[in-house]
């Protein structure tokens, strides 16, 4: 993971962990309502309550097992995580450039693609010049890569 998405990971952890007095408060003003196996917003504030505290639990755990890699010791010989790649589609005769990340980064719209997607997993460990093909759910694709910087 990028240094990047390590500090994403973090500031949704403390947006999260600044969301518990807020739904504490609500669980508090629920239960001055009275009798707590008929109220509904109770019931509501308690769900809200365990949802953020898986949420939590998951951004910890993903925090604690994070491995930030280095840049600077990114070779571009091969197609491997946190390098951009430029392909070009075979079939469709369109290029693409992507960043290949993890999939806590991931986001297509702005480039970065999961190293679990197949697209990606046909690119990693090949060179410039070289044709790989993805499977797809749609079939085959063929992509040659075209540079591979960082």
């Amino acid at each position: 993971m990028s240094q990047e998405g390590l500090d994403q990971l973090k500031k949704e952890l403390a947006e999260a962990l600044a969301q518990r007095p807020v739904i504490s408060a609500a669980i508090a003003e629920a239960r001055e309502k009275g009798d707590l196996s008929e109220n509904a917003e109770y019931e509501s504030a308690r769900e809200a309550q365990g949802l953020l505290e898986l949420k939590i639990a998951k951004l910890q755990d993903k925090i604690a097992g994070a491995k930030v890699v280095d840049g600077s010791q990114l070779s571009t010989d091969k197609v491997q995580m946190l390098n951009k790649v430029k392909v070009k589609n075979l079939a469709a005769g369109n290029t693409m450039e992507f960043t290949i990340v993890g999939e806590s980064e991931a986001d297509f719209s702005k480039g970065k693609l999961a190293a679990t997607t197949p697209i990606a997993k046909a690119l990693l460990g090949h060179a410039k010049g070289e044709v790989v093909e993805a499977h797809v759910p749609s079939g085959v694709l063929k992509f040659e890569i075209l540079d591979i910087s960082f």
